[in-house]
């Protein structure tokens, strides 16, 4: 595994999602610098999605990014359009229900994460990412804790990796009518679990997770 900092507070870094973390890894000698984010790990339903995303910060990089979670689904699309048109490179990869309930949920989110790594055009010179050690990554890694409220990088992987995954659920809903997935994204309200108790679970649900295993 390459080189691993990680982070969860610092007086000079991290008070706000901006390009800090870039910047240091820059003056470090790092010039290709990737963020890596994931959602979906707490679904019921469907694949983990993680994305990763390098800028050219000596070029326009896109006003609003932050935290998928504190966006609204409105702005998330709009930002992901941005992002894919001013980024330098970006991945985005899934790990289907099927291998996260043979390897477990933290194993199938570090593959997915390996594989938009992987995927990205040019391979990185460093890595920020968002609360998980990535092992087997030979690539150097900063983890860096709430990483997606911290650094535009990360929190642009987290809106991509957000919208990708999204719109693969409420296309899936359509085939998966009485599920409640295009409001639920496949996470465990109380629609979702009283679905489940009626239908029981589909080719896509988690059944290793509670609330699908009988």
């Amino acid at each position: 595994m390459g080189t691993l900092c990680s982070h969860d507070s610092h007086p000079e870094r991290g008070l706000s999602c901006d390009l800090t973390y870039e910047k240091l890894a820059l003056e470090q000698g790092y010039r290709r610098i990737a963020g890596l984010d994931e959602v979906g790990r707490g679904a019921l339903f469907g694949p983990v999605c993680a994305a990763a995303v390098v800028f050219d910060i000596a070029h326009a990089i896109p006003k609003g990014i932050n935290d998928s979670k504190k966006l609204s689904a409105k702005q998330r699309v709009h930002l992901a359009e941005s992002i894919r048109e001013a980024a330098e490179d970006f991945s985005i990869a899934f790990v289907e229900s099927s291998i996260i309930d043979r390897i477990n949920i933290l194993e199938a989110t570090r593959e997915a994460m390996r594989q938009a790594v992987n995927g990205l055009r040019q391979k990185p010179d460093y890595v920020l990412c968002d609360g998980i050690v990535i092992t087997n990554l030979s690539t150097p890694q900063e983890n860096i804790i709430k990483g997606d409220t911290r650094s535009i990088s990360i929190a642009a992987a987290s809106i991509l990796a957000k919208v990708e995954r999204d719109g693969l659920i409420s296309r899936l809903d359509l085939e998966y009518p009485g599920y409640d997935l295009g409001n639920n994204k496949g996470y465990p309200t109380s629609n979702h679990l009283q679905a489940l108790k009626s239908l029981g679970p589909t080719p896509y649900h988690r059944i290793t997770f509670r609330g699908v295993r009988c």
